[in-house]
């Protein structure tokens, strides 16, 4: 899972709502260890202080998790430079990891994608399976600065920094988190279009969407799962920044 916010100016705010949102999402997690140099598991009696004094130097998340080998789940955040972002706006990203074989995944990934996007005040984000998600990245392409066509005849994305918004999505996912304004950017939901989409979308207390594209985790080796990825793009093509106003 990734979600993309306003960029966080050293308050820690954001990103423990976020932690503290998954883990109200999952009963029984508890994101206060930390991972050591070694990659072995430590723990944060303190947790919240930890993440807190943490902000006061460089912007961010560090990397938490379960403390659990077997099962790891595990959340982090960065800054991203105005550079490297859309509109020329810094911008604040979350990176979630939960393991694929979760029984109930997809009511757990929407329940997760929510709390973390609504703690961090995202604009946009996604919950998609590793290997999907890699084909995905691959999407996004540039003539110069990274050459290449798209896997499986997917459309052309443009470099996050070339889209005109930051509420702008820059690529589609399994389960897709859409702000308020996001969702007025791409021009969802119409009834007369997204009758299907609808059926597998929730609203979020704040106004945003939760929209899962497929019933089982997205598998693009799936034709079924690849034509409905490819269907809504077709449908969404301000996405990616593919369309100009």
């Amino acid at each position: 899972m990734i979600v993309y916010g306003p960029a966080n100016a050293g308050n820690a705010g954001r990103p423990l709502a976020a932690v503290h949102g998954m883990e109200r999402a999952l009963p029984g997690l508890r994101l206060d260890w930390r991972i050591s140099d070694e990659g072995k598991p430590i723990p944060l009696p303190q947790r919240d202080a930890w993440v807190a004094d943490g902000q006061t130097d460089e912007p961010g998340l560090p990397l938490l998790c379960n403390g659990d080998e077997s099962y790891p789940v595990t959340i982090s955040g960065w800054e991203k430079s105005s550079a490297s972002s859309p509109g020329g706006q810094p911008q604040f990203e979350i990176h979630v990891s939960l393991p694929l074989a979760t029984p109930g995944i997809a009511a757990i990934a929407a329940d997760v994608l929510e709390a973390i996007a609504e703690g961090a005040r995202a604009f946009w984000g996604h919950a998609t399976p590793f290997n999907a998600g890699v084909e995905i990245s691959r999407q996004t392409r540039h003539p110069v600065r990274k050459p290449g066509v798209p896997p499986r005849g997917l459309p052309t994305l443009n470099l996050p920094e070339e889209l005109r918004l930051p509420e702008i999505p820059q690529r589609l996912g399994w389960m897709n988190y859409w702000s308020e304004a996001a969702a007025q950017a791409i021009g969802f939901p119409d009834s007369a279009r997204d009758s299907e989409l609808l059926s597998r979308s929730r609203r979020t207390a704040t106004g945003g969407w939760v929209v899962q594209l497929t019933e089982a985790p997205l598998d693009l080796d799936n034709p079924a799962h690849l034509a409905a990825l490819m269907r809504a793009y077709e449908r969404f093509p301000e996405i990616g920044g593919r369309s100009t106003p």
